[in-house]
């Protein structure tokens, strides 16, 4: 059986308003024990002279308050806040003629215990713990000095919920440093594997433009003799693919060069399964050189055929981007896409394609509940916002004021970018 974690509105209470109510219900449950409740023939415990006179009421009044400054004071100061619910122990243990402070009374300072080990550096909660079983050592030692009975059976069972207390706080504590150390490898993590996956893409359409520099190469060298024409446009379509593919290497390897190299050869099994893991309804969409903006059409009508409908809108001159480009913005419409149907429960989205004169802007937009990125275990828009930044973009990412989610990205293209396309037309 799984416990059943706190509902979210529980979990905005903070610690001293449970500390308080803790106290609140201990001091009830002094009370309740010293009457007669129905059925019973005797109250459980017998009440001390002066616990209803003016003198124990006084006393129980001042308890009480210093238990609930205390509690105010948890969040800001946990080590005087802790000793202001002792001393409120202390205090109302004095109305009941015990020989110990009893667990009732520690109640509240248990709590606290628990609060202070799990929030606070492991030094401040050993401090928080070894203060309250000073105060029980020296109730204890006080009554023994002054001739009076003790009750250690009783302090050791009071030490012992102390102690238990700590415990499961230090173990929440540790748990959640363990959590956080896990989250930041896993980002750090997920941008090491963004980093080499896009060095793998650049890798591929560096092959792709290489093959194609080879064939214009070779039929050029055919015919030069020939057909110098059909030559001289050959070898304008390899200056262009050249100048397209140094291009691409120096935005790719300027940016990538402080990436971890010793981990790259650790982790290239690992990127080899990564790149054929599922992305939700685009699955059939693995990464291979030869995708970009041209196949986004194919990109919604697959999407709009799983139940998704996916409307695209083109705004400007289309024209021909380079590959890596091409391909980044690409992958940040297929990862937006993917999100909308794994967490934004909504059945369309718009996917806007802005070309600008010397951009090229994308938008994704729904009209879903959200999805709480820094909780998506799969970081994609960590893995988004790495490669627009890889190329000296821009990119945002956030809920709706009208509601649902937006992600936007800008990324410049080159001044060479509309030579090139020039020249690959005109071969």
């Amino acid at each position: 059986m799984h416990a059943m974690p706190l509902p979210p509105r529980l979990k905005l209470v903070p610690p001293g308003a449970w500390v308080a109510l803790a106290w609140s219900a201990s001091t009830a449950f002094t009370f309740l024990a010293r009457v007669r409740l129905p059925g019973e023939e005797a109250a459980n415990e017998l009440a001390a002279t002066q616990f209803y006179r003016w003198d124990g009421l006084v006393v129980l009044t001042i308890a009480c308050a210093l238990a609930l400054l205390g509690s105010v004071w948890l969040h800001r100061r946990p080590l005087g806040a802790l000793a202001l619910l002792l001393t409120a122990a202390a205090f109302l243990t004095t109305n009941l003629a015990a020989v110990a402070i009893q667990l009732a009374q520690f109640l509240a300072v248990d709590l606290a215990l628990y609060f202070i080990a799990a929030g606070r550096p492991r030094r401040t909660g050993v401090a928080a713990l070894c203060t309250a079983l000073a105060v029980l050592v020296f109730w204890e030692s006080l009554r023994l000095l002054c001739g009076w009975g003790i009750g250690t059976l009783e302090e050791l069972t009071v030490a012992l919920t102390a102690v238990v207390a700590w415990l499961l706080g230090d173990a929440s504590h540790r748990t959640r440093a363990y959590g956080e150390t896990l989250r930041a490898r896993a980002a750090t993590q997920a941008v090491t594997d963004e980093r080499l996956r896009i060095a793998r893409e650049m890798h591929d359409m560096v092959a792709h433009s290489i093959g194609i520099i080879a064939l214009q190469a070779g039929a050029a060298a055919r015919v030069v003799h020939t057909q110098p024409d059909a030559a001289r446009e050959a070898m304008t379509a390899v200056e262009t693919a050249g100048r397209e593919t140094l291009s691409g290497l120096r935005r790719m390897l300027v940016a990538l060069r402080h990436a971890d190299q010793d981990q790259d050869q650790d982790q290239d099994q690992d990127q080899d399964q990564n790149r054929h893991r599922a992305r939700g309804v685009a699955e059939a969409d693995r990464l291979h050189p030869a995708e970009g903006l041209a196949d986004l059409d194919r990109l919604a009508a697959a999407t709009t055929a799983a139940g998704v409908r996916v409307d695209v809108h083109w705004k400007g001159a289309r024209r021909q981007l380079p590959p890596d480009i091409d391909l980044s913005v690409f992958r940040i419409v297929q990862e937006s896409i993917t999100n909308v149907v794994r967490h934004a429960a909504t059945p369309a989205c718009r996917v806007t394609v802005d070309y600008l004169e010397e951009h090229v802007a994308v938008e994704v937009t729904d009209d879903g509940r959200g999805r709480g990125g820094t909780t998506d275990t799969g970081f994609g828009l960590v893995g988004m916002r790495e490669r627009v930044a890889l190329l000296h973009g821009e990119f945002t990412a956030g809920p709706r004021p009208e509601g649902g989610f937006r992600v936007t990205a800008r990324l410049p293209v080159p001044a060479t970018a509309a030579t090139a396309t020039a020249a690959t037309v005109a071969a």
